[in-house]
């Protein structure tokens, strides 16, 4: 008998023990568990609210059981054999004061990545976390982890096995990503000090070698910061198109955006078609110049670079694909028919274009909300460009990430060499 099976016969019985259960570490697929719940929620035959709240509980028990588990047995274990996998008594105390000040975060994170969130209620429970603290982090991050499977099962409906891997995988990724970046700030924060130091260091030395602003050198690190991991993102994704794993991807947020956007949203995806728009981006050039001669400080190499980016972006777009044909020629016979258009000429463009002018409001303007505010808006014309193209079947998503990514190696190039001629 398939475990999927004694959702069918129990039900809400199931979905309990078994979340409390992979909460102590028994092994227990959970996550598919919940997905086949939301699948029956699609065919009517659970409640989505309740098969939610019931997930949710089973999930808190079971990390509460492994908390207080830890609490009472796992500190004197560690006292005793820690040493052997270096926790001895002064390092586990030291880990204690670091999780109970920073690492209480990860605990809503931690739910995402298979192996840890086994160990993360044991762990808080040896660490002596504070119950009240632990209750907050770890019973926000079982709703979350519970809400975001069943509702996945619900929305995939029939298709919910064929896609389950596939989006357990990216969000996977996303945890592991999310986690990284959570202990990178509180690392920061812990090791402000250190940093800040040797961060001044660094400028002051650039100051010296290019006798220039703070500002514009912070600047020029954040930049070719950016830009080198966006390298790295282009060289990953081009491995991934040559070995055709860009399947899953496609397949699942193809379905997605089909599955969120129904027919009757056709009217507003040909609104936010026009964001792309060959009007739309010339539009946001005149803007781009109107700013340039508004607020520039350096109008002649603002408008330089704005004249690069774009017509370069051109060129290095048709090198792009020329390169492409012929790798596919020559190298992989069973190259994938979408390959011939990727990256996306259209997203290149609009991330060049668009990320140039928001780089100058950004660079320009003293109002802290208008740098927030342009952000978050560069981050929006991109997600609606993406889905409106793949609402109507115009191009697939890998074609669209590889074009924003490609594009945002080009336009990270070139705002380096603008703010280099600026101190030069």
């Amino acid at each position: 008998m398939s475990v999927t099976s004694y959702v069918d016969q129990y039900g809400y019985i199931v979905l309990l023990l078994a979340l409390l259960l992979e909460m102590i570490a028994i092994p227990v697929p959970g996550e598919v568990l919940m997905s086949y719940a939301g699948y029956m929620v699609h065919m009517h035959q659970l409640n989505w609210i309740l098969s939610i709240f019931i997930a949710d509980i089973g999930t808190s028990v079971g990390m509460t059981t492994a908390y207080f588990i830890g609490q009472r047995l796992g500190g004197p274990f560690l006292q005793k054999y820690g040493y052997f996998i270096h926790l001895g008594p002064d390092q586990l105390e030291k880990t204690s004061r670091w999780f109970n000040k920073y690492g209480n975060k990860l605990l809503v994170v931690a739910y995402f990545i298979p192996g840890v969130r086994h160990i993360t209620g044991y762990f808080s429970g040896i660490t002596k976390l504070p119950f009240r603290s632990f209750a907050i982090f770890a019973y926000s991050g079982a709703f979350i982890w519970t809400t975001t499977f069943i509702s996945l099962g619900k929305l995939l409906g029939p298709q919910w096995e064929q896609f389950h891997e596939a989006v357990k995988k990216y969000l996977f990724i996303g945890g592991i990503a999310t986690a990284c970046v959570i202990a990178a700030y509180y690392l920061f924060r812990y090791y402000r000090k250190q940093i800040f130091w040797t961060a001044m260091a660094v400028l002051r030395r650039m100051l010296l070698i290019f006798r220039s602003r703070v500002r514009a050198e912070f600047v020029i690190f954040g930049t070719a910061l950016a830009t080198l991991l966006l390298t790295v993102l282009m060289i990953t994704m081009i491995q991934n198109l040559f070995s055709e794993d860009f399947s899953d991807f496609n397949d699942v947020i193809s379905l997605i955006v089909s599955l969120l956007f129904k027919n009757h949203w056709t009217g507003v995806m040909k609104g936010l078609l026009v964001l792309s728009s060959r009007k739309a981006l010339i539009l946001v050039m005149v803007m781009t110049v109107l700013w340039i001669i508004w607020k520039g400080k350096d109008r002649t190499h603002e408008f330089l670079i704005l004249l690069i980016a774009t017509i370069g972006g051109e060129m290095y777009q048709n090198v792009l694909h020329e390169v492409f044909h012929r790798m596919s020629a020559t190298e992989v016979p069973t190259f994938s028919h979408f390959v011939f258009s990727f990256p996306s000429d259209q997203a290149i463009m609009i991330l060049i274009i668009y990320g140039y002018f928001t780089y100058l409001v950004v660079r320009h303007a003293e109002v802290f909300w208008i740098h927030t505010f342009m952000d978050v808006l560069l981050l929006a014309v991109l997600l609606f460009a993406a889905v409106s193209h793949i609402f109507f079947g115009l191009e697939v998503p890998s074609n669209i990430a590889g074009g924003y990514v490609f594009g945002g190696v080009w336009l990270g190039l070139n705002i380096l060499l603008l703010e280099i001629f600026r101190i030069i």
